[in-house]
């Protein structure tokens, strides 16, 4: 069976990768490898999520499904008051995620575990690219998981591409969510804020 991101145990043969990124006024340095998402560079999703995400934060925020952590980095070096979760089915992308926040002087707790099972407690904000080839159910879970795990007023964001199930997904948010808005959009992507 072929290996995806979302393989639990990657196999692939490492293919380690480096480049920096632009966050706070920082050049932050990546590492990447074969077996997780988007080795090569930060994806546009990701890209739009992060300039979604409000400039100033303080709480709990979680980076679902993390990869090799450039939410979750970029996170921890923009709220140096909050306190960053980051997590990840793929055991190569946690660590991976693990090393890139020591490599960058931040501070993060990572997990390795599906979805939110991974992490304790409640979060304020969760941030999530999700794995469009896990498939609709994954997807849903994950966004039912965040709902029960978010604060009274805390805030999902989500990016998915309109070609690959935006509007059922914003459908699906709104029957889990008290408000659902269109925060930022480009390249075929939108971001959805669902607000708890």
């Amino acid at each position: 069976m072929a290996e995806h991101y979302y393989t639990q145990e990657p196999t692939s043969k490492h293919e380690e990768h480096a480049f920096t990124l632009e966050c706070a006024g920082r050049a932050l340095r990546f590492e990447t490898d074969a077996g997780v998402f988007s080795k090569l560079r930060l994806d546009p999703g990701t890209a739009l999520l992060l300039k979604a995400l409000p400039e100033s934060f303080s709480g709990r925020a979680l980076d679902l499904g993390c990869g090799w952590g450039p939410v979750g980095c970029c996170m921890a070096a923009r709220w140096q008051h909050a306190r960053i979760a980051l997590c990840d089915v793929n055991e190569r992308a946690a660590g991976l995620a693990r090393e890139n926040l020591r490599r960058n002087n931040l501070s993060g707790e990572v997990s390795c575990g599906d979805g939110l099972d991974a992490v304790e407690g409640a979060f304020d904000l969760i941030a999530v690219n999700p794995p469009i080839r896990a498939g609709k159910a994954v997807i849903y879970r994950l966004f039912a998981q965040s709902a029960q795990r978010l604060t009274a007023g805390g805030n999902l964001y989500v990016v998915m591409r309109r070609a690959q199930g935006a509007e059922s997904a914003e459908k699906e948010l709104k029957t889990l969510f008290s408000k659902v808005e269109t925060v930022e959009r480009g390249g075929g992507y939108r971001v959805f804020r669902a607000e708890k």
